[in-house]
């Protein structure tokens, strides 16, 4: 699993692995609540530049940390949809709480919470 974490100031960016199944979502689960737990994260990015399959387990990851940070203010950002990707946030409503960035301009689109 290639999974990369990067921590700047209150932004926290994970880079998703090729493949995102139960044994992965497990992991980074842990490590992001870790990291999540240990310094002010305002903003959370999961991007998906590399990710080319998902199932629930990916999208619990995703839920749960929505919910760790809504409660402290904080927000949730997916970047670098392909195809798939999309197809997946829409059919799951991820892109109802998720707010969603484009590739080129790093401006958001689809629905908001």
């Amino acid at each position: 699993m290639e999974c990369k974490y990067e921590l700047k100031g209150g932004n926290l960016t994970i880079r998703m692995p090729k493949e995102l199944d139960h044994h992965c979502a497990s992991q980074i689960q842990v490590e992001a609540d870790l990291l999540l737990q240990s310094y002010l994260v305002k903003r959370l990015v999961f991007d998906f530049s590399e990710t080319e399959f998902m199932d629930s387990s990916g999208i619990g990851v995703i839920i749960g940390r929505y919910q760790n940070l809504r409660y402290a203010g904080g927000e949730v950002v997916a970047s670098h949809l392909n195809a798939r990707m999309s197809k997946i946030f829409v059919i799951s409503g991820l892109h109802k709480i998720v707010k969603i960035e484009k590739e080129e301009d790093g401006s958001e689109s689809g629905d908001e919470k």
